[in-house]
Formats: structure tokens, C-alpha cells, sequence
């Protein structure tokens, strides 16, 4: 009976952590969600004209790949500065300055680096 009983807990607790997997992106998943559209949006980001990302529709190759983004900028700070003015970080890039030519809202950075953490 014991046997029975520790494996039904155990079993319950694994379904509980798989569980929270599951939920874990539905948290901030409107906001992460408003970030794609605005990350694939031809008149605002267009990400896949430079950048490759699981999904993507032709993407680019001149920027690197978008992928394991939150291991990559543990420090969500330095992630914002550099869509805001990347130049900040390297003169030479060719990445537009998002955020210093407004050219997407505050919000909509904050959104796009809330679906960037999900990649």
C-alpha cells in the first residue's frame, strides 16, 4: 500500500511540474504574442528581414540567429539598449535604432523582448 501511494504522489507532483511548463508561457503570452506582431510587422520591426527564428518566412542572414535569446541577454537592461540604439554597443552594426528613432513605441520593445525571452 505504501509502494502504491508514494508512486501516486510522485506521479501527481510530476503532473503538477509539467503542468507549470505548460502555463509558464501564458503568462506573459498577450504581451509576448504583441511583440511577434510587432517583431514580423513590415512597418514596424521587420525582425525576419535580417534575423532567422524557429518560424520565421524567408528569413534573413545579415543579423544572427534569434534563438535561446534570455540565455544569450540574461540582463533584460542590456537586451532594451541594444534594439533602442545598438550603435551604443557597436558603431558599425546595421541595426536601426528601434527605441532613440522611435521608431517602435517603448511598449512595443518591451513586448518584443517579452517574445524574444520565449525563443
Amino acid at each position: 500500500m505504501r509502494k502504491t501511494a508514494k508512486t501516486i504522489v510522485t506521479a501527481s507532483a510530476i503532473a503538477v511540474l509539467m503542468g507549470s511548463f505548460v502555463l509558464a508561457p501564458s503568462v506573459a503570452s498577450a504581451d509576448a504574442a504583441a511583440g511577434k506582431k510587432v517583431a514580423e510587422s513590415r512597418k514596424k520591426g521587420n525582425c525576419f528581414a535580417c534575423h532567422a527564428y524557429q518560424g520565421a518566412k524567408l528569413p534573413g542572414n545579415i543579423g544572427p540567429p534569434l534563438v535561446a535569446m534570455k540565455a544569450r541577454f540574461p540582463d533584460r537592461a542590456k537586451l532594451q539598449k541594444q534594439l533602442d540604439d545598438p550603435q551604443s554597443n557597436n558603431p558599425d552594426t546595421m541595426m536601426p535604432p528601434y527605441g532613440k528613432h522611435e521608431i517602435i513605441s517603448k511598449k512595443d520593445i518591451q513586448n518584443v523582448i517579452d517574445w524574444l525571452y520565449t525563443l
